[in-house]
């Protein structure tokens, strides 16, 4: 009889184990990273430069060279950070704010109208601060803010699967009914197959959208070069033809995250060391446009005690499996916005409860006020 149980027991714990082991852990949970060179086991993750903004600043202006954490010399993320592959150059200063400086509520107040001032907006993460002054504790900060539509909304499609994942999700795009004005808007980069596609999408302002179809799992950086590097070889038609379809699931997803592998290590050379490293990330995307918004926030502090179209056929450009986003500005060399799409239910879950506007208020450009920048100069201690 004891045989008998622990042969029983034996089962359900290989059983259990099997069941445990045989998860697709990777897809549980939605991530920012840090850069577009980051890698991660996440399938779901997304990269935007604020916290790369609030790196530079940091840097240049209080380590004034290479950061290196005393006893974790060879920090990946630290290492990716310092090259400093996205610059606040990189996207026109109308859409960013950026300020450094003592920790103070004076400090707090400035950043709070200058948020109110340029982009009308509120922060995430300021009351999340201790904001008590202090001689030796910095905080280096940054918001980008963008908003805005296509030349005209595409049609809402009706809803469908998204990859493997059970139930239905909302869609976006053109179908042989549509208005062949919309197809104006539209530019295929290539298509090799089904699986294997990618197209940027106009918007009335600089800004260009670019949808890679693929199930490739790379950096995001490598992704992006993968994408021009088949627009480039790609012998096929680049307009978009009466015969083409698109269909696009709107998304709408909000991230609040924090880099511990970067704090609580003194900084090399210096007696600072980083208190805190946040990031928030809130997108939408749908029929008629995109809004983007993230804020970046790093606390540092003393611690000394630590072909022919007519023969074209018909090309199916359905976001329905697994996808890349990337925006970026026709007149800047990189992307500012990248974002890998696994599981579209876990990451619409994640989206704040979006404000239905009124359609009679007209939108308003952004402000075109230049960047508000505090030039204090700390000073290593």
């Amino acid at each position: 009889m004891k045989k008998l149980l622990a042969l029983i027991a034996l089962i359900a714990l290989c059983s259990s184990a099997v069941f445990a082991f045989g998860q697709d852990k990777t897809n549980t949970d939605f991530v920012l990273v840090p850069t577009m060179q980051s890698k991660t086991d996440q399938q779901n993750r997304a990269w935007v430069g604020t916290f790369q903004i609030v790196w530079n600043d940091f840097q240049n202006n209080l380590v004034k060279g290479p950061v290196k954490l005393v006893g974790d010399e060879k920090n990946i993320t630290v290492k990716e950070l310092n090259k400093q592959k996205f610059k606040a150059n990189m996207i026109s200063s109308n859409y960013y704010y950026k300020t450094f400086g003592l920790i103070s509520p004076d400090l707090k107040t400035q950043i709070e109208t200058n948020l109110q001032e340029k982009f009308n907006e509120t922060s995430d993460i300021l009351d999340m601060i201790d904001w008590a002054a202090s001689p030796d504790k910095y905080l280096f900060y940054a918001m980008l803010k963008k908003d805005f539509k296509y030349y005209s909304p595409f049609d809402k499609l009706e809803p469908g699967r998204f990859s493997k994942f059970s139930g239905k999700v909302d869609y976006f795009g053109i179908s042989p009914k549509s208005d062949k004005k919309l197809d104006d808007m539209v530019r295929i980069l290539f298509y090799n197959s089904r699986d294997d596609f990618a197209v940027s999408i106009k918007t009335t302002g600089k800004d260009i959208i670019y949808l890679y179809r693929t199930d490739d799992n790379k950096t995001f950086d490598k992704l992006y070069r993968d994408m021009m590097y088949k627009e480039r070889g790609y012998m096929g038609w680049h307009d978009f033809l009466p015969k083409d379809e698109l269909r696009v699931p709107n998304l709408n997803l909000y991230k609040m995250q924090k880099y511990p592998e970067l704090t609580k290590k003194q900084i090399k050379g210096t007696d600072m060391m980083i208190d805190e490293a946040i990031q928030t990330l809130q997108f939408t995307m749908n029929n008629e446009g995109v809004k983007l918004k993230s804020e970046a926030a790093m606390i540092a502090k003393n611690c000394a005690l630590v072909p022919d179209d007519k023969k074209q056929a018909p090309r199916k450009c359905y976001f329905d499996d697994t996808f890349v986003v990337f925006l970026q500005e026709y007149d800047r060399k990189a992307p500012y916005f990248a974002l890998r799409v696994y599981d579209l239910n876990l990451i619409n879950a994640t989206g704040k409860p979006i404000v239905k506007e009124d359609s009679s208020t007209e939108e308003t450009e952004t402000s075109t006020q230049e960047t508000t920048e505090q030039t204090t100069q700390p000073a290593v201690k």
